[in-house]
């Protein structure tokens, strides 16, 4: 971390940033002594916390690490995990009472806006093929179709606190993709950065997961921005991207799961809006839209051509066993 900046770290906790300076911490520190700040700005015991992505030679850093072991870059955003004693108690504001925090403007279903053939959205996105690099993690299988896949609050809900991942996952995702790895390539697409990306998969425990692989991931540097009269300038998700990179995917085979429509306006054909997953605490008991959307999966598998179905009207397809 260096002197001359103001912030030496950034903290990500409940959905909410605050700004460490260097007054606050160096890098003689350790991560004990961050812990004491971070309690100080949200309110979160040290023992409660856990700082997720936090790595020396490969391996997770203990409170006994030094700040400096961990070679972080003015301004590095480290996102904690962990409740307040007083939510633990209950004694505090119940999620419900909180502010709800909007996840990006979003379309309304049954507004059709006619963009994909827009030319000068369609230079952007052979510009992204050209310049945006995906790193292959696992080789895609000849004839899978491919899953698109959504995180924040598809597959996790990142604001509620917890005191690890877990608690935060959406119900049976890891049976989700291994159903669904039985037909499709899975790839995961997030409007965050990729480091975020990265460790969020590795604390879900899909990274490394036995029964299913994951293709590739997709960062927020592969969306593009478009301009519409009534909702002004949107990022989306532009599935051309994928189909200029990969010969064997395009929109006959490809969908995408994501709980914001506006993600997929420009390919809306290939797209199905999820359910959001939010308030962990309260749904991870009675959520089971996955087990649902892997039935789902299931039915369509064999057919030639995903986008010919209206996938708004995906549950007419299923029926309960």
């Amino acid at each position: 971390m260096s002197t001359k900046e103001d912030v030496a770290l950034v903290i990500k906790w409940n959905g909410q940033e605050y700004a460490v300076d260097n007054d606050e911490i160096c890098e003689t520190h350790t991560i004990a002594d961050l812990k004491i700040v971070i309690c100080k700005k949200t309110g979160v015991l040290p023992e409660r916390q856990k700082l997720l992505g936090l790595k020396i030679k490969g391996k997770p850093a203990g409170d006994d690490a030094v700040l400096k072991e961990l070679r972080l870059k003015p301004k590095t955003k480290i996102m904690v995990m962990g409740s307040k004693e007083e939510d633990i108690a209950g004694i505090s504001k119940s999620p419900e009472d909180l502010p709800e925090v909007v996840n990006d403007l979003d379309i309304p279903d049954e507004i059709d806006l006619p963009l994909a053939n827009r030319h000068e959205y369609l230079q952007k996105i052979e510009k992204r093929v050209k310049e945006y690099k995906i790193n292959v993690l696992n080789p895609p299988r000849s004839g899978k179709k491919l899953l698109v896949l959504d995180i924040d609050y598809t597959l996790f809900d990142h604001r509620s606190v917890a005191e690890n991942a877990n608690q935060l996952m959406r119900p049976f995702l890891h049976e989700f993709l291994a159903s669904a790895y039985l037909d499709y390539d899975i790839a995961i697409w997030s409007a965050t950065g990729m480091k975020w990306i990265e460790v969020k998969m590795r604390e879900l425990g899909v990274s490394r997961h036995p029964d299913y692989k994951i293709v590739f991931y997709i960062d927020s540097a592969a969306m593009i921005s478009i301009h519409t009269a009534d909702y002004g300038l949107l990022d989306v998700k532009p599935l051309g991207v994928i189909w200029g990179k990969f010969e064997q995917y395009g929109p006959k085979n490809t969908i995408m799961f994501d709980d914001i429509r506006r993600n997929f306006l420009m390919n809306p054909q290939n797209g199905l809006r999820i359910k959001a997953f939010r308030e962990a605490h309260k749904h991870r008991e009675t959520d089971r839209e996955l087990l649902k959307l892997a039935k789902y999966l299931k039915r369509i598998a064999r057919l030639d051509d995903l986008s010919t179905l209206n996938h708004k009207h995906w549950t007419r397809m299923i029926t309960d066993d």
